[in-house]
């Protein structure tokens, strides 16, 4: 399915210099105001900006944030016109690491670009 724009929200960072409250959790997991999270900013800005296809890339401390973004239903992310995507790192060889930077992460999931063969991406 072509669209015109997707987003790769990289959510994978220790965010050791929150290290206080990312022990736990991945920073984009972090309470924010008492109702939000993190995460909400960059999704609430997506949905706004009309892009409803979002990959989510993960790796450090995923389990609470997994929960929380669930199916995307509370950003109306549905999986019928593109919808919400956890994409945490996987090992597809032998030699295959964890995500080592931004670069990387986006290489290691260059197949879920490739699946809508965006005009844009936004990172």
């Amino acid at each position: 399915m072509k669209k015109e724009c997707i987003a790769m929200l990289l959510a994978g960072g220790q965010g050791s210099r929150l290290m206080v409250l990312t022990e736990n959790m991945a920073k984009p997991a972090v309470p924010f105001g008492g109702k939000y999270r993190i995460i909400d900013f960059p999704l609430s800005n997506c949905v706004n900006s009309g892009i409803d296809t979002v990959g989510i890339l993960t790796q450090y401390q995923p389990l609470e944030l997994n929960e929380y973004v669930g199916n995307g239903q509370p950003w109306d992310l549905n999986r019928n016109l593109g919808g919400v995507h956890i994409l945490p790192p996987y090992l597809k060889s032998r030699d295959s690491q964890w995500y080592k930077g931004t670069a990387n992460a986006i290489y290691q999931n260059i197949h879920f670009i490739e699946r809508y063969n965006p005009e844009h991406v936004l990172i």
